[in-house]
């Protein structure tokens, strides 16, 4: 399409907005021939015309890919990490002598595990814990194969809860346990209802240990792979609930160079001068809005 071609359709958008009118599906999303276009053309959309481009994207994208964070599940009732009511903030006077990274760190289970585990029991117990809209869209795309994966960085399993069954867990789930030393694992119930201060593993005696990634460890590489192969891929990238401030989300996003990039989440996120379409706004509500066909 030549630049005359995106000025007049800029000039139509323009006017569509001060009549009032929606733009068709067909009308949204014309072709580029150059970056400094397309970014002109996603700027001047209005938040309804977002929505549309949103969906026209989802519909002409064939391999969407989708990167969460903590934002992903505050909406279950999770709280995140970093916000200002987040976990890290909060005043507690048993933990108060430790930074909160340590509390989660590999470091902590070593040397202090009864703290670690205290804190790991009263912190992050979610197994009584709902999916929300979000999950629940991203599965019902998955299952109409519109999604070819979700990448979380969460740990608490409500992905798979929501109906999702491609799910790269980067930094493990609190859902699994494992003995350090003979490798049995034990269900999501072990380490939560143990009533042993640190939990022995009944056959070798020795601690079973949640199957996260702690502070200090290495990612699970072949999940990380997995994950890294999924965004080389797409074509698409929806990247939800993360300010992507961690080292393993932003190397992840980075690497993506696919057709589309969309961003939801309620605060500032880096890479937004890269996306596409930014929503800061709740992710539940934005996902609602996509509208699969059968």
């Amino acid at each position: 399409m030549s630049r005359v071609s995106i000025i007049e359709r800029l000039r139509a958008i323009q006017i569509l907005k001060h009549r009032g009118v929606g733009l068709t599906r067909k009308m949204i999303i014309p072709d580029f021939n150059s970056q400094r276009d397309k970014d002109r053309f996603f700027r001047s959309l209005t938040d309804e015309q977002k929505i549309e481009a949103l969906n026209e994207m989802v519909r002409t994208s064939e391999h969407i890919v989708f990167l969460g964070g903590a934002g992903v599940s505050t909406e279950s009732g999770i709280p995140d990490f970093r916000s200002k009511d987040g976990l890290y903030h909060r005043k507690d006077k048993k933990f108060g002598s430790y930074r909160p990274e340590y509390l989660l760190s590999y470091d902590c289970l070593n040397h202090k595990p009864k703290v670690f585990f205290e804190y790991f029991r009263e912190n992050l117990d979610c197994r009584s814990i709902q999916s929300n809209d979000a999950h629940r869209k991203l599965a019902e795309m998955e299952q109409k194969g519109k999604l070819d994966g979700v990448i979380t960085q969460n740990i608490d399993g409500l992905h798979q809860k929501g109906g999702s069954r491609k799910v790269w867990e980067i930094h493990g789930s609190a859902l699994r346990s494992y003995c350090v030393s003979c490798r049995k694992e034990y269900g999501q119930d072990y380490i939560f209802e143990n009533t042993e201060e640190v939990p022995r593993c009944p056959k070798c005696g020795k601690m079973i240990r949640p199957d996260v990634t702690l502070y200090g460890e290495l990612l699970p590489e072949p999940a990380y792979e997995e994950a890294v192969a999924l965004i080389r891929y797409a074509d698409m990238l929806i990247i939800g609930g993360t300010s992507l401030e961690v080292g393993s989300a932003a190397q992840l996003a980075h690497m993506y160079h696919g057709k589309y990039l969309v961003i939801i989440n309620k605060g500032k996120t880096k890479m937004e001068g890269k996306a596409d379409l930014v929503f800061h706004d709740s992710i539940g509500k934005v996902m609602n809005q996509i509208v699969l066909g059968c």
